[in-house]
């Protein structure tokens, strides 16, 4: 009788256990199927190998900067075609007197290039030549100087200059500046002369006499000369010109207050450029510049142009070639 109540209720015990077993089991999967689904995208794979934004653009500068030297060019063209104008303008100007030229710096910015008129007498002594600078004769280059000279007043001229003025007369070959060398150095020897003996007294004094009548009869008269130049100031040289050097009479630009006091003169003093459109065969040395010669520059209206259309043409074949080379990596994806 024990034995049959023990199995009985072993049986009713695990018959619970199952219907619970199973009542969870139908509840888990009834929440399983009511709670929304949750998708974890794909990582994606990096592109390898595309230009960022800033190495597209880095490729366009080299055209940006061409670009922007053309532009410069044309302006530059424009500035030097109104300083033509300014220098034809001035030299078309009647001369002035040179006696009413002052000397002063600020004066001579604003009167450069205008005409004036001098007399005086040359002080060949005093001579400065620079160079050396190249003139084309016939198409046969040939190097040469420019010759700078004080021209210093008159007596007695009312219409002579008040104040030595430095004249550029022009060029000359190199043989002017060896012989003016030479001279100097002749001029810097002492005199080998021997004084004359006291015995002949008689005879040195008949010397002296007939001297002395020379000297009267022939009294050598000075030629004034007349100068007409524009007033100029001193040149700026580029890096690669040297350095003047007056004690070995080396000078490689003009350098008006050094000039002046080399040849003994203050240094404010006034500087022309000596001009003269017909030169006198028989006597072609120095050759002075002539208004053209004057008007032109280093670098001409034209020559700008040409630097223009050379760097459009540049800021054009790079910008093309970085186009191509963006296109080129779009094809290879």
């Amino acid at each position: 009788m024990a034995a049959f109540i023990s199995k009985t209720l072993t049986r009713n015990l695990l018959r619970r256990s199952a219907d619970t077993t199973q009542a969870l089991q139908l509840r888990f999967s009834s929440v399983a199927t009511s709670a929304p689904s949750i998708t974890v995208p794909e990582p994606q794979p990096l592109e390898k190998g595309g230009p960022s934004r800033w190495s597209k653009l880095l490729l366009f500068v080299p055209g940006v900067i061409t670009f922007g030297l053309g532009t410069w060019q044309i302006l530059r063209r424009k500035d030097k075609i109104d300083m033509l104008e300014y220098r034809q303008n001035r030299l078309r100007m009647d001369p002035l007197n040179c006696n009413e030229v002052s000397p002063s710096s600020e004066n001579v910015d604003s009167l450069e290039f205008c005409r004036v008129l001098c007399r005086g007498v040359f002080d060949e002594k005093k001579s400065i030549f620079i160079g050396p600078r190249s003139r084309s004769i016939s198409g046969v280059t040939e190097n040469g100087y420019y010759v700078i000279t004080p021209l210093m007043p008159l007596a007695n001229d009312p219409k002579s200059v008040q104040a030595p003025i430095l004249v550029n007369r022009g060029w000359v070959p190199r043989d002017w500046r060896d012989k003016s060398l030479e001279l100097a150095a002749a001029d810097d020897q002492p005199s080998s002369t021997a004084p004359p003996s006291q015995d002949s007294g008689k005879s040195s004094w008949w010397m002296f006499s007939s001297k002395k009548k020379v000297d009267e009869d022939q009294v050598p008269t000075v030629k004034p000369t007349e100068v007409i130049g524009v007033v100029r100031g001193s040149e700026k040289p580029s890096i690669f010109v040297p350095a003047n050097d007056p004690n070995s009479f080396q000078w490689f630009y003009v350098d008006v207050p050094a000039i002046a006091r080399a040849c003994g003169l203050p240094e404010n003093t006034l500087y022309i450029e000596g001009i003269n459109d017909n030169v006198d065969p028989s006597n072609p040395y120095p050759v002075p510049k002539d208004t053209n010669t004057l008007v032109r520059s280093s670098v001409m209206p034209q020559d700008h142009l040409n630097y223009t259309f050379t760097w459009y043409s540049l800021s054009v074949a790079v910008t093309f070639m970085a186009f191509k080379r963006l296109q080129s990596k779009k094809s290879r994806r």
